[in-house]
């Protein structure tokens, strides 16, 4: 009888020690996956991490500036820029624009400018050789020029007239207009324009504006 309930005994003592086993196993298990919870919170701040990192990204395409601002770069336009039209004696029949970036912020000079003489309803072709490689940023208090063939030399441009008066507007990125245009005082006496007429796009040095 001692023997069977030392038999019995030792029984119950090993499942016990079965049982044991087993939940410590089902807490490592609990354990692990835990773990794996901490691990998807860790790549979930990861990944908020890298769109911190994309913002960062895209604050240092707004510092990409000649000024060194930190401040992005917009299109130019007739606020925030002075612009100044004035004959030139070589090349002859040409006058040169030169627009100063009066504001606190880079601008970018896009494209080419839209001179409009008199009561024009229509704008000059631009001169398609003249195009630069990169777009002209002007940081505050740097200028950018464009040179304007007013007629031609050989006197065989037809419609020639004097105009008083000069509309420049600017474009933005998408080739569309800004809202306010510059209006350039010219001389008293007028300038004498035909259908020769055309424009170069924005150039960083006056050489270049004036090479066409």
């Amino acid at each position: 009888m001692s023997s069977v309930r030392g038999t019995r005994l030792r029984l119950l003592t090993a499942a016990a020690a079965v049982a044991t086993a087993a939940l410590s196993l089902t807490l490592t298990a609990c354990g692990d996956e835990s773990g794996d919870d901490g691990g998807k919170s860790s790549a979930g701040g990861s990944l908020t991490a890298s769109s911190g990192s994309g913002n960062g990204e895209t604050g240092d395409s707004g510092t990409g500036d000649s000024g060194g601002s930190g401040k992005r770069a917009v299109a130019c336009e007739g606020s925030g820029t002075r612009t100044v039209a004035a004959p030139v004696n070589k090349p002859v029949n040409h006058l040169l624009l030169t627009v100063t970036n009066t504001g606190s912020a880079p601008c970018d000079l896009y494209g080419y400018p839209a001179a409009g003489f008199g009561e024009a309803q229509s704008v000059p072709p631009v001169v398609k050789d003249s195009e630069p490689e990169a777009v002209v940023t002007l940081a505050p208090g740097e200028s950018g020029y464009a040179g304007v063939t007013l007629s031609a030399t050989d006197g065989t441009g037809k419609n020639g007239r004097t105009e008083t008066s000069l509309t420049v507007a600017f474009q933005d990125r998408t080739g569309k207009y800004t809202p306010s245009a510059a209006h350039p005082p010219l001389p008293a006496k007028g300038v004498h324009v035909d259908d020769s007429l055309s424009v170069t796009y924005w150039q960083r040095s006056m050489d270049d504006a004036l090479t066409w």
